[in-house]
């Protein structure tokens, strides 16, 4: 059998979670079924890394697709065009785009409709693309997947009659996530707190990650507590962040704020086991990878009650309101209170994490795969 990949946020040094779910995933799939081949196409030049074993090929295929006009041109005429060469008996797109035109069977992975629910947060160019293709995806896809229950749930209910079956594989936290000890994270904490503790957010900086209210959380939470606690910020600037950073320029808590921007694995994972707990009030997830990232790395998680975030985190999390920033101060304040409940968090965190694991994602894949090929 041969399978295509859909390779195109396979970037070395910018991976972000479409291209680690592909790394982890058909790593293992190339590896553990030889017999079979795998063919990732990309759409610029691509890092010899990413051709995971002898049984997989490469090919490129232009021109990047990174915005509506070149989505449309990439997955209807450019790449059904060079797979025609191949004839795969599947084509996986795990990006929430897949083609309308090509007649190969397909698996597509919807992440989330969250354009759906929070519309103004996106470009409007982007929304209208997502609101015209994504129900002509999900009814030409052969098997549609999604990485929470949460989601499958969305997808059914906005898109009733898509006759594709809806399939939901969860995704793990990278082996990178790990507890650090005492030493280890003193060494962090030197370096990028000023030996101080922290609360930390990971996340790209846009409005859906709801920064704003974590901003007034964090001052009520001074406010109730004097402490010398920092608030961390892990994540690229990615859309709408202007008037976030200018409400920065004249925050009361200013210097207590750290921007880290964008990180490399080796720092994320050492500043998120470094963490006092991670903070994540997103206003909606389709998963929610920070959430499991913190768990496994031994860090106590407090949460939107919204979407799918409780159903990752479940007894293992503590949960607040996104709307309510004096909802999140208390649950701050909670952990920074009482050390037990704080360490109880962290036991049941590193319990959670183990019910996720890259290899049960990989082999949920391969069977939608199976079923496809039929």
């Amino acid at each position: 059998m041969l399978i295509a990949v859909n390779a195109i946020f396979l970037q070395k040094g910018k991976m972000e979670g479409y291209g680690w779910f592909v790394q982890e995933v058909f790593s293992r799939l190339a590896t553990q079924y030889p017999a079979h081949q795998f063919l990732f196409v990309f759409d610029r030049p691509y890092d010899e890394s990413f051709v995971f074993a002898p049984n997989c090929k490469a090919i490129v295929v232009g021109p990047p697709a990174r915005h509506p006009g070149n989505f449309f041109y990439w997955y209807n005429i450019a790449a059904p065009a060079a797979l025609r060469k191949y004839k795969p008996d599947v084509w996986v797109n795990p990006y929430g785009f897949c083609s309308t035109t090509t007649s190969i069977p397909q698996l597509l992975m919807v992440h989330d409709l969250a354009y759906l629910h929070y519309p103004k947060f996106i470009a409007w160019h982007q929304y209208w693309y997502y609101k015209l293709f994504t129900p002509r995806f999900i009814k030409k896809a052969k098997q549609v997947l999604t990485v929470s229950d949460f989601s499958k749930a969305d997808i059914e209910k906005n898109f009733p009659s898509a006759v594709n079956e809806i399939n939901t594989v969860y995704p793990a936290a990278r082996a990178g996530f790990q507890p650090l000890s005492w030493e280890e994270k003193n060494q962090v904490k030197d370096s990028f707190s000023d030996g101080r503790e922290y609360f930390l957010f990971v996340g790209g900086i846009h409005p859906r990650k709801n920064l704003l209210n974590l901003l007034k959380a964090f001052s009520l939470f001074k406010k109730w507590q004097k402490s010398n606690m920092k608030l961390l910020v892990a994540g690229r600037m990615a859309w709408q962040y202007e008037d976030l950073l200018e409400k920065i320029k004249t925050y009361k808590y200013r210097e207590d704020l750290v921007l880290l921007g964008a990180l490399e694995e080796a720092q994320l994972t050492r500043i998120t086991a470094s963490a006092y707990a991670l903070v994540y009030p997103s206003f909606f997830e389709g998963f929610g990878m920070p959430i499991l990232e913190a768990m496994q790395s031994g860090v106590p998680v407090i949460a939107s009650n919204t979407s799918s975030m409780p159903e990752v985190g479940a007894d293992a999390a503590l949960y607040a309101d996104p709307n309510d920033p004096d909802a999140i101060a208390k649950q701050m304040l909670l952990l920074y209170k009482d050390e037990k409940l704080r360490n109880f968090q962290i036991e049941k965190g590193l319990e959670r994490a183990q019910d996720f694991s890259w290899d049960k994602t990989a082999q949920g894949v391969w069977e939608i795969i199976l079923a496809i090929a039929k």
